[in-house]
């Protein structure tokens, strides 16, 4: 049986004041309910940065700046695994508030909030590398 190749996927990590942006997944979909880094899937042809633009747009209706990229990382779950490409963002200027077009919730929370959440597992790196740096 030959393994299929990691979906890629990307997170944004929005941040405000000190803040940043999180959104509760959709009941009856996978991982109903756990708070995530707003995302999805890349396209084909899509970088990952256009894909990030494009999926917060889609999901939240506001725009983003992408910047710096965090450490990718590989997460399997029972039924997919997945490359996650997380970048750390800002609202453009003049960018309508994020709301939550496909996901339950949004909130904007302090990054010592984050690890209080019932995170994605696959977000919990992302977390990790947000840890890092701030005690740098």
């Amino acid at each position: 049986m030959t393994q299929k190749p990691p979906l890629p996927v990307v997170a944004a990590v929005i941040e405000r004041d000190g803040l940043v942006l999180v959104a509760q997944r959709p009941p009856g979909k996978h991982l109903a309910l756990k708070w995530e880094f707003p995302g999805g899937k890349i396209e084909a042809g899509e970088t990952p940065a256009a894909a990030l633009v494009r999926e917060i747009r889609e999901e939240l209706g506001c725009a983003i700046c992408v910047g710096e990229a965090l450490p990718a990382c590989v997460h399997a779950y029972p039924s997919v695994t997945i490359l996650l490409h997380a970048f750390r963002c800002v609202l453009q200027p003049g960018s309508v508030e994020p709301h939550p077009h496909e996901h339950a919730a949004v909130r904007w929370v302090n990054c010592g909030e984050l690890r209080t959440l019932d995170l994605a597992e696959a977000d919990l790196p992302v977390v990790a590398a947000l840890e890092a740096a701030a005690a740098q």
